[in-house]
């Protein structure tokens, strides 16, 4: 038997082999995003502000790459072994399909999803003249729209936009933190992106009014071509490692408020000597007394 696998030969080339080895809680998704070979201005701009936006967990590629992902999906596969990343967005321009992205996802490095979005209008970060977040920031993601609930292409792509923009998994946030919305419309067959940055300002109270500002880039997007895993492929990617999952306890349930229940197992009691509060009116009789004795004792003579 051949083994193909080589030791490493310094510490820097184990560390980077330690970092890609499969772990029970996963990295941070990095993206690349990747420009076609005949991009135009318009869909190098949104690259360069999605970018900005997904920094620093984000790979720019600036180089043009002729390749389609709906025929051959080669490259797409070969770039994200090279640079680490489960996520793409390709970027292509052409008279039968202008200003198009191409969003999806890996899974075991091959393509798992795909969805490939028209830009009809589309507004720069330098466009907009309001202060910007800083880099590195965790947005806060609202999702309007009954399409994203009822339509199966909708609701995949909204998993998709979840895992592109989430960001890193972190266990608390503190209020001034939340300072960036990423927000999107389903509606009359179009997907609108917008971003806000969040605004506190003195409200007279602990909570402060909060107010909305444009901050951009901002997308008018309709829906093209869809490439879709299957519902047992799907399954697969979502399957936990058992470590991870929670030990079921035995005897503990809860209610629908959210209250906590558990279960004891004792002995039978016997709750005839159970010893209660020595109150004078608890006290038993003599009567009571030799009944449980089993009859009447012999009386004692009163002494005269």
């Amino acid at each position: 038997i051949i083994c193909c696998y080589r030791k490493p030969k310094t510490k820097r080339a184990k560390r980077f082999l330690e970092k890609r080895e499969p772990k029970l809680k996963e990295n941070t998704k990095n993206a690349m995003l990747i420009k076609g070979g005949n991009a135009n201005l318009t869909v190098t701009e949104v690259l360069k502000d999605i970018y900005a936006v997904k920094k620093p967990f984000a790979v720019l590629y600036k180089k043009k790459n002729i390749t389609r992902p709906f025929e051959d999906q080669t490259s797409l596969e070969f770039f994200s072994k090279k640079s680490d990343c489960s996520l793409f967005l390709f970027g292509s321009h052409n008279k039968k399909r202008p200003n198009n992205l191409v969003i999806g996802r890996m899974f075991d490095y091959h393509v798992l999803d795909m969805i490939e979005l028209g830009v009809e209008k589309f507004v720069s970060l330098k466009d907009v003249k309001n202060s910007k977040c800083p880099e590195g920031t965790k947005p806060m993601l609202i999702f309007a729209g009954d399409m994203f609930d009822v339509n199966e292409e909708y609701r995949r792509l909204k998993s998709l936009l979840i895992d592109f923009f989430r960001g890193p998994s972190v266990p608390s946030i503190r209020l001034a933190g939340l300072e960036y919305v990423l927000h999107f419309t389903a509606l009359d067959g179009k997907i609108y992106m917008r971003s806000y940055k969040v605004l506190l300002k003195k409200s007279g109270c602990k909570i402060p009014r909060i107010e909305l500002e444009e901050m951009g880039p901002s997308l008018d997007l309709v829906m093209r071509r869809t490439h879709l895993a299957s519902d047992d492929l799907y399954k697969l990617s979502l399957k936990q490692p058992k470590a991870l999952k929670p030990k079921k306890k035995k005897n503990i349930s809860h209610d629908v408020f959210g209250t906590k229940y558990g279960r004891i197992h004792m002995q039978k009691q016997d709750l005839s000597k159970l010893q209660t509060r020595k109150m004078k009116g608890l006290k038993k009789r003599p009567a009571e007394k030799s009944a449980e004795d089993g009859g009447a004792g012999p009386k004692k003579s009163k002494s005269g």
